[in-house]
């Protein structure tokens, strides 16, 4: 793939930026049965199709920005349920991506990895409930940083913490507002599916230890 060479590998690799949606979970569900569930409490309609993807690549208040913008009342009635609205009941709809464990063991065993998200309150219940803690030292959600993606400001918070600089790190996303993200922060970036915004994208997490130890990845 063209873009090897342009992403740190072996040594100079110091660590992997992992989005959560889209990446290590297939939680398209989850996430349009949550905000179907604010929606219903709102007395609105569930989201329609232009929301339901929407909802898996912006922040919960940017989607309300979007959805309900030109209402004050609405919009700020929409961020109170949905503040106190519980995430708890649809994590079971959180599918992880084939081999998650075992991937993420492999790729924590060459350099640090951290979690930048989209997500707000419900990064720690990620983490918690998964139990991703064995595999992260880092993660981070809009909540942690002034702006969400596609700012830079949830990368340039992970390299910070852990003190390495964007050359020695890479970001793994699934939409163009990740890739947004990686190239304001000045972090490589590696696409995942064909929604990424790359031009050059590997199929799934499955494929990311190969290209970062510059093995072959898979075909077909």
């Amino acid at each position: 793939m063209s873009f090897r060479a342009s992403i740190p590998t072996g040594n100079d690799l110091r660590l992997v930026i992992l989005d959560c949606d889209g990446v290590l979970f297939h939680s398209a569900s989850a996430n349009v049965a949550f905000y179907d569930s604010i929606l219903a409490e709102l007395g609105h309609l569930p989201l329609d199709a232009h929301g339901r993807e929407l909802c898996h690549r912006l922040s919960g208040p940017q989607l309300w920005d979007h959805l309900f913008g030109a209402d004050a009342v609405l919009h700020a009635r929409a961020k109170e349920v949905a503040a106190r609205h519980d995430y708890g009941p649809f994590y079971p709809l959180m599918e992880p991506v084939p081999e998650l464990e075992e991937t993420l063991a492999r790729l924590s065993a060459h350099c640090p990895l951290a979690l930048a998200t989209n997500r707000g309150r419900t990064v720690a219940g990620v983490i918690r409930h998964f139990g991703l803690d064995r595999f992260f030292s880092i993660w981070m959600g809009i909540l942690d940083v002034p702006r969400a993606k596609p700012a830079p400001d949830l990368l340039v918070a992970c390299l910070q913490r852990a003190e390495v600089p964007a050359d020695a790190a890479v970001f793994v996303g699934d939409t163009s507002v990740d890739y947004e993200a990686a190239t304001a922060a000045g972090v490589a970036f590696v696409g995942i599916g064909a929604n990424s915004g790359s031009a050059e994208s590997i199929r799934d997490l499955l494929d990311l230890p190969p290209l970062l130890e510059g093995s072959p990845v898979r075909t077909g």
